[in-house]
């Protein structure tokens, strides 16, 4: 059964799943009804960071245009440019097992792509997840719903993944940004050129 978890919950994930090696993080969303002119196009992304909650170089921001960290850790599935459907729109498998000792935690986020031209923010999104499974069984651990707290916001960080005492945790953050990719980018040291 899987946890679902509050803005600010933290929880064990390793602890109570020992051998924990593989997790698929979903993240999916709907879009209210309205008319802006435009498609929406939401994009998942990961930061890899360090101790001091920046990325180490450019290399550990895993998006749509870079799907896979060199160790392996963490792999992007792809780009969904609509969202249609139900169930997970973009997918991140990342293995534990493989991720490099500097890396302290993995944030997971979601941005609007080309937000500003299209005159689109999160508050005309709903229904927005995460959900962290279990590969080797396919069980859902925890599950995130964002809820409608956002309105001009164009980047959220969902959650984070995090070290602790040896053990993985999730920590479910819900922090909105404006400005959306580059914000995040400039957040987490990455020089958004």
């Amino acid at each position: 059964m899987a946890i679902s978890l509050a803005k600010g919950q933290k929880v064990d994930l390793t602890k109570g799943n020992p051998g924990l090696r593989n997790i698929m993080a979903g993240l999916g969303w709907d879009i209210n009804v309205f008319d802006s002119g435009a498609d929406f196009d939401l994009d998942a992304a990961v930061f890899m960071l360090g101790a001091d909650g920046k990325c180490p170089t450019d290399k550990e921001f895993i998006f749509y245009g870079n799907l896979s960290h060199a160790s392996g850790a963490v792999n992007h599935m792809g780009d969904n440019l609509t969202g249609e459907g139900d169930g997970d729109d973009e997918q991140i498998r990342i293995d534990l097992s493989k991720v490099p000792a500097n890396i302290e935690r993995i944030a997971f986020t979601v941005t609007i792509y080309d937000a500003e031209t299209r005159r689109q923010n999160f508050g005309q999104v709903s229904n927005a997840f995460i959900r962290l499974v279990n590969e080797s069984d396919g069980s859902e651990l925890i599950r995130y719903d964002l809820g409608e707290d956002f309105s001009i916001e164009t980047a959220v960080v969902v959650g984070e993944l995090y070290r602790n005492n040896g053990e993985w945790k999730f920590n479910a953050v819900g922090s909105g940004f404006q400005g959306g990719l580059a914000a995040l980018c400039g957040h987490y040291g990455i020089n958004a050129a």
